[in-house]
């Protein structure tokens, strides 16, 4: 159900493959301006021409490696000359690392990817952004986040601690952003389960996305989708949904005196106010 009208630009990282394409053409094709964000050129050309087979119109592209802090403010900077107001920040790119990584801004790969650098656009188009929906996930209950100590994964590696630690930090974010900021709404969801180019670095992991019953991208993208298009009186600002209904993420992601720790630590991180 969609009851939002009217054409709106809607901003969409991690868009050239997956939820982010999915969610990128279902919306153009519903006559809003889409904006794409990948780390690939050659993808993000790519998605930008099934955007434009499916809707007619090709959508503009800004490349940003979600590794790199520096990408992200320059992305960030990018955006604001070119866009007054951004009604949708859809705060979708993501990554899982199945070894240790640490970016070169000095930070374990998947919380970073995955939290600081959306922390950071956020922060930096604050004022231009109306909404944002965040792509957090159920891994959520295998985070064990410390706002002291964000590299902690990175001590007896384990791939999905690391990410689910990140995915606790993307509903953390969320709730602190609509306490911090209530002008801005403010979501996240659960895309569920996904086939899409995730872990495609482990042929095991890929193996698994070709043969288990893992959902489409389209399907998981229906929430994202759902979110983008609501009445803000129909939704609750800082509250974390699955299949377009609102659920209770586990106690360690709903705690809001360690939403407000890992705002602190996260503003220290990529150097703006906290």
């Amino acid at each position: 159900m969609e009851d939002v009208t009217g054409r709106r630009l809607i901003v969409i990282t991690g868009a050239s493959s997956g939820i982010g394409l999915a969610a990128a053409c279902h919306l153009s094709r519903r006559g809003d301006q889409v904006v794409l964000v990948g780390r690939d050129p050659a993808r993000l050309r790519a998605a930008a021409d099934e955007v434009r087979e499916t809707s007619g119109e090709r959508p503009e592209v800004f490349r940003a490696d979600f590794a790199v802090l520096d990408d992200v403010r320059r992305l960030a900077e990018r955006l604001r000359a070119a866009y007054d107001q951004i009604d949708v920040l859809a705060n979708n790119a993501g990554a899982i690392a199945l070894q240790p990584v640490t970016t070169v801004d000095g930070f374990e790969l998947s919380i970073q990817a995955n939290h600081l650098a959306p922390f950071l656009l956020t922060n930096l188009l604050v004022d231009r952004v109306r909404r944002t929906v965040v792509t957090a996930s159920g891994a959520h209950r295998s985070g064990a986040l410390d706002p002291d100590d964000l590299n902690a994964p990175l001590r007896r590696y384990r791939a999905l601690t690391a990410y689910g630690t990140s995915k606790q930090a993307n509903i953390l974010f969320t709730a602190e952003a609509a306490r911090r900021w209530p002008q801005l709404d403010s979501y996240c969801f659960h895309p569920g389960v996904v086939r899409t180019r995730f872990g495609n670095d482990s042929r095991l992991v890929a193996l698994g996305m070709r043969l288990l019953p893992f959902r489409t991208p389209v399907k998981g993208a229906q929430t994202l989708v759902w979110l983008t298009n609501q009445e803000r009186t129909r939704l609750n600002s800082g509250g974390y949904y699955f299949d377009c209904r609102p659920r209770r993420p586990w106690p360690k992601a709903a705690d809001p005196q360690l939403a407000a720790r890992l705002w602190a630590a996260s503003a220290a991180a990529v150097g703006v106010p906290a």
